[in-house]
């Protein structure tokens, strides 16, 4: 009988601390769904809005529910005021803005992964020095460089041109940082090692064998840097004096100083109104969402790519 209620008593003891694990699971799940649904609300919110705004009018935008759809025919309005703007001067600066971004990438490109294998699976002098310089220069903000940038295309005669906002943008050291860890990580040294022994120049065996597996890492430098290129403002808000040379994210401002909700001043035959800024923002970031969409598979490829090593 004492054994008995003994076993019950550790079967109860064990059932117990079965459950407590559990319950405290489910708390903890609880808590970070409610902190991940404030997050997404946080988040979603103001990007449905933006969605609704565009196509509403001015009105419409303040008397209607904030998250009612508007008409096709506000929507029409807003897009023909916002591409009739200074007589089609956002055309003029999404052109723009693909020039610098697809110029600086291309740059880069040829520059980083060169400069990652180089650094990750050959030997010379001021190697290491060379591997912190970069890691300092990741850490230093890009507008603290944009002055000295400034002075040095001032001298040359480049401000004004596209140059002077390709040449700064193709500076990336986190594109050769992420080519140097993959290459460190992910390529076999012993399968080089055989290509040299084949009679494989140095530039051979970059060429027909490194890259090729670094498919998935050069797809995620040229997505970060065409982001960071397309949505850089501060660079070509200084280097580009006039507004025909501006890229979208600049010609933003000349949108935003020509709405009355934010500059009474400009109230007249050329001013744009609340939903046809909307569409801008809309507008401006729609290239970035396209690459992405389309490119994903290659990001989760480069993303895990030397997570680990065979």
């Amino acid at each position: 009988m004492t054994s008995l209620t003994a076993e019950r008593r550790g079967a109860d003891r064990r059932g117990t601390e079965r459950r407590g694990p559990n319950l405290r699971g489910w708390s903890g799940r609880a808590i970070a769904g409610v902190i991940l649904l404030v997050f997404v609300l946080f988040f979603a919110i103001p990007i449905v809005w933006l969605l609704f705004a565009v196509t509403k009018s001015s009105k419409s935008l303040i008397v209607d529910n904030p998250f009612a759809l508007g008409s096709w025919a506000d929507f029409t309005a807003n897009w023909n005021q916002l591409f009739g703007f200074q007589d089609g001067a956002v055309t003029t600066w999404i052109g723009n803005s693909a020039l610098y971004s697809v110029g600086a990438l291309i740059i880069t490109l040829l520059v980083s992964i060169p400069a990652g294998y180089a650094l990750a699976l050959t030997e010379f002098r001021l190697r290491k020095a060379l591997l912190v310089l970069t890691l300092v220069v990741m850490l230093i903000p890009s507008t603290a460089l944009v002055l000295p940038i400034f002075l040095e295309l001032n001298t040359v005669g480049l401000i004004g041109s596209p140059l002077s906002v390709i040449l700064p943008m193709s500076f990336f050291p986190f594109g050769v940082y992420l080519t140097y860890i993959y290459f460190n990580t992910s390529i076999p040294r012993d399968l080089l090692a055989a290509a040299r022994i084949d009679g494989c120049t140095e530039f051979q065996v970059f060429t027909r064998v490194a890259l090729p597996l670094a498919a998935p890492v050069v797809a995620l430098v040229a997505f970060f840097s065409f982001v960071q290129n397309w949505n850089n403002f501060f660079l070509p808000f200084v280097m580009l004096p006039s507004s025909d040379g501006y890229p979208v994210q600049v010609g933003l401002t000349s949108l935003l100083a020509a709405t009355p909700a934010f500059n009474p001043s400009s109230a007249g035959s050329d001013s744009v109104q609340l939903p046809t800024l909307a569409l801008a923002t809309i507008v401006s970031i729609l290239p970035v969402l396209i690459v992405f969409l389309f490119s994903q598979r290659f990001l989760v490829a480069g993303m895990t790519a030397g997570g680990t090593k065979e």
